[in-house]
């Protein structure tokens, strides 16, 4: 194993405010933390990656950051990021044949600019340390008591991001000769008389400290995604013997939909339109209805299904409206219900849910009390 990377998740996010930890929020459906960590594999040079974190937090990390490659067990951080990076590394340095270089990255930047990564190695070649950085383009002022004391040259200033690379045994001695707290790893190698190189730093390298962060980090994600959508329609008798249940709700109805599995028609009809978006086929590729397990299967394990379909391409649902079309029951008592259903088991926003209903005056086998049909429309937002 050449390279390493640590990945710091032990912060609390005082800063940030509310009782969950900023690299823990959800960001577009997954958590701020498995962004930054795709973001940081998505060159393919990494051989390990080591989460460092509180205690306590090491399960939420375990399954945040589960199915990725090269994802080692958490390592428990320090009080403060200096004793967490050295927790890091001492575990890389007694887990065998350590790395030749290594990436520290803070679990809050999501966003890791195409190339930054390729850049630091290319660095790392002539200096035992590198780290991207931003020249500072705004006027710089000293303040106390609410009031500017000086203006402060901005010239040959730098804001620093990460992730930053180091030569392992160079970073590994900073930390172990280290007297004084640091800021970040470049200043131990800058006390300790070691080159750090400069390599171009991005706007959207963003860290997440305020709430507005989250925000802003949310729309430059959103505007790499492409927008795709999926249509689908399901029909189903109306039996005797069954209960009714219509978008996870069950109603009180002296008859019930005939199926395979619970008949829900308006989740069947959602989970095809999701499939259709993802251009993964239907409902019945996934969970044939030859199967017995399917047999009166509830249709919540379908559509969290179609959801982890969604997480898994990296997308996000942007809406979904369903239509259920029948005589009876009135549906518009139960709506607000459906949605909220619906929102749940896909893990979205109630406001991107729509469930709404209509009948066919009469008309065929809906409007002769044979059946209900449903019609689902999905637009999913995937990444190019």
């Amino acid at each position: 194993m050449k390279i390493a990377a640590l990945l710091m998740a032990a912060g609390r996010g005082s800063r940030f405010g509310g009782g969950t930890p900023k690299q823990f929020l959800p960001l577009l459906g997954r958590p701020v933390i498995r962004w930054a960590a795709e973001s940081l594999l998505a060159e393919g040079r990494i051989g390990a990656l080591l989460p460092v974190c509180a205690p306590e937090e090491a399960p939420r990390v375990a399954a945040a950051l589960d199915g990725l490659p090269a994802v080692r067990p958490p390592v428990v951080g320090g009080a403060a990021r200096q004793a967490s990076v050295r927790a890091g590394l001492e575990a890389l340095a007694a887990a065998g044949t350590p790395p030749r270089l290594v990436l520290v990255h803070d679990a809050a930047r999501p966003i890791i600019p195409p190339g930054t990564v390729a850049r630091l190695l290319e660095a790392l070649e002539q200096a035992p340390g590198a780290i991207p950085a931003q020249p500072v383009a705004d006027t710089l002022k000293r303040g106390e008591a609410g009031r500017v004391v000086q203006t402060v040259p901005r010239e040959g200033l730098y804001r620093a991001q990460t992730p930053q690379g180091f030569r392992f045994a160079a970073l590994l001695a900073a930390h172990r000769a280290a007297r004084a707290e640091a800021t970040d790893d470049a200043a131990l190698l800058e006390a300790a008389g070691e080159t750090v190189a400069l390599v171009p730093g991005a706007e959207t390298n963003v860290k997440i400290t305020f709430p507005e962060d989250l925000a802003r980090v949310e729309s430059l994600l959103l505007a790499r995604l492409i927008p795709r959508t999926g249509t689908g329609f399901d029909v189903h008798r109306l039996a005797e013997g069954r209960p009714l249940v219509l978008c996870g709700v069950t109603l009180p109805f002296p008859l019930g939909l005939a199926g395979h599995s619970d008949a829900d028609v308006g989740i069947h009809a959602l989970c095809d339109a999701i499939y259709g978006a993802l251009a993964e086929g239907d409902i019945g590729r996934h969970f044939p209805p030859s199967e017995s397990r399917w047999k009166d299967a509830d249709s919540a394990a379908f559509l969290r299904h179609a959801a982890a379909r969604i997480a898994a391409r990296g997308g996000v649902l942007a809406n979904a409206d369903v239509t259920l079309i029948c005589e009876r029951p009135r549906i518009a008592p139960h709506a607000e219900a459906m949605r909220a259903r619906l929102a749940a088991l896909l893990e979205a926003p109630a406001e991107r849910i729509s469930v709404k209903a209509t009948t066919t005056e009469g008309l065929g086998f809906p409007g002769r009390g044979e059946g209900i049909a449903a019609q689902a429309v999905a637009t999913v937002l995937l990444p190019a």
